[in-house]
């Protein structure tokens, strides 16, 4: 018998083609609530999670992202129909890697689901630009958070790629 957890973290990948179709809010708010469950320093939970899915705020981030990467023209989401941004308090010392494990959990959970998900870079690059820390007060955000990364999430269109190669790890033991 093998392993669902193991299997999940050997057959995930990240899809960067999405069918238009909506995800609904049941998956999603699983795939939100995996991601409370990553370990963090002290327990300290230092993120926040803002779920887009509004059409005009979707399409600034495509263009705020798109120009941080010198292709305008380009769709760094792949066509997602739902963004899930994670944040995280600067105050927490711990607060990027607390981040990047939460978005670990959701990519894996949305695996789990039948979702694909793909980590999209440059959000602490959005969300140091005074028009992102507006929108986040508008949203009723206090304190300050850095952006850790943005997940572009829905069914993915065709099939996932093999899983490449993995390099050798180099293992030293040391004691007795």
């Amino acid at each position: 018998m093998q392993n669902p957890v193991l299997e999940a973290i050997k057959t995930r990948r990240s899809v960067r083609k999405f069918k238009a179709q909506a995800v609904p809010q049941e998956l999603i708010d699983q795939v939100i609530e995996a991601g409370t469950y990553a370990a963090s320093g002290k327990s300290k939970q230092p993120w926040l999670v803002v779920e887009v899915t509004d059409p005009a705020i979707m399409e600034r981030m495509r263009s705020v992202n798109a120009q941080f990467q010198a292709h305008p023209q380009a769709d760094p989401f792949y066509g997602a129909p739902v963004y899930l941004v994670v944040l995280s308090l600067k105050e927490n010392p711990n607060h990027v890697y607390d981040g990047t494990l939460m978005l670990g959990n959701m990519m894996l959970a949305a695996h789990s689901l039948g979702l694909g998900s793909c980590w999209i870079n440059r959000c602490r690059e959005t969300f140091e630009l005074s028009e992102w820390q507006d929108w986040l007060r508008q949203l009723g955000v206090e304190g300050e958070y850095e952006g850790i990364g943005n997940l572009a999430l829905g069914f993915p269109e065709g099939e996932p790629a093999p899983a490449k190669p993995r390099k050798p790890c180099v293992v030293k033991v040391c004691g007795e």
